[in-house]
């Protein structure tokens, strides 16, 4: 990997780190669906363009049922969810229950499309499952009512991310991964937006929280998406999906550092086991050794 494609990969888990910082801030103000449903109205207005100047918006032509589907499984559901999460978790600890995607991941393929798990790989699901009782094993001792249901929204989320990859590699895997992102928020949009307005809050939001959507939309999605597609074409989807496993760092480290968000030896415990699990789970470690 050369120091450009480096640097990029440090950049794209550093935005999408902050993804969660910004989210505990604006979540609260604005409500989960509404925000979510601002975040994607804007980050469509940003890709959207992209896609069209790349003459790649032919290709969602007469799959747009396939895109709702995409769309509310890798955006819409999950989002919400995350949003939610925040109102109650710290952005570092939710930024380490997103880390378990891939393993979501494994699980989703071996029932759906027969993939074979390795016994590496069992003992990663393992590892990744701990991993999260031991993050949220303060919390849940301390408030069990009000910590359990936002960590198993962080789940359902991922859960959520892990159809959406395997919907995609079945149905989608012709269409160009520009063309799928604008689609999935564009359709994101259109299930968020109308349900977002039932929900107005009571009072408007501060210009933080307005500055936050629009950091989050073109940003947080926009320009990752962006970045992400250029690692895959310089260095492959292998080393590009290794973002995965710096994320958490950026997402204690920011939260830490702006939010004043503790980070525990349990948390630095539950987050090594959910990675060590991950780098099993996806054969990375096996690969590295």
């Amino acid at each position: 990997m050369s120091s450009k494609s480096f640097a990029e990969l440090m950049l794209l888990a550093a935005i999408w780190g902050a993804s969660f910082l910004f989210m505990r801030i604006g979540s609260p103000e604005f409500g989960p669906l509404l925000f979510m449903a601002l975040r994607t109205l804007t980050a469509a207005l940003f890709l959207t363009p992209f896609m069209v100047l790349k003459k790649q918006h032919s290709q969602l032509h007469g799959r747009w049922h396939q895109v709702f589907i995409m769309g509310a499984f890798n955006t819409a559901i999950p989002f919400a969810l995350f949003a939610y999460a925040v109102l109650s978790l710290s952005a570092g600890v939710t930024s380490v229950l997103n880390a378990t995607t891939p393993i979501f991941g494994a699980i989703v393929a071996f029932f759906w499309l027969k993939d074979k798990i390795t016994p590496l790989a069992m003992i990663g699901l393992a590892l990744g499952f701990i991993g999260v009782y031991v993050l949220m094993s303060d919390r849940l001792a301390a408030d069990a009512q009000s910590t359990f249901l936002p960590a198993l929204a962080c789940l359902a989320a991922t859960f959520c991310y892990a159809i959406a990859a395997n919907y995609t590699k079945q149905y989608m895997s012709d269409i160009k991964p520009l063309a799928l992102a604008a689609g999935s928020q564009i359709s994101s949009a259109a299930m968020l937006l109308p349900l977002g307005l039932f929900f107005l809050p009571n009072t408007m939001p501060s210009g933080m929280a307005w500055l936050v959507v629009v950091v989050l939309g073109v940003l947080c999605t926009g320009l990752a998406y962006i970045i992400f597609f250029r690692l895959i074409a310089d260095v492959g989807p292998t080393k590009a999906i290794s973002v995965t496993y710096l994320i958490p760092v950026f997402g204690l480290m920011w939260g830490s550092i702006f939010l004043d968000e503790a980070i525990t030896l349990t948390i630095i415990a539950g987050c090594g086991s959910i990675l060590t699990g991950v780098g099993l789970t996806t054969g990375f470690i096996g690969r590295r050794r």
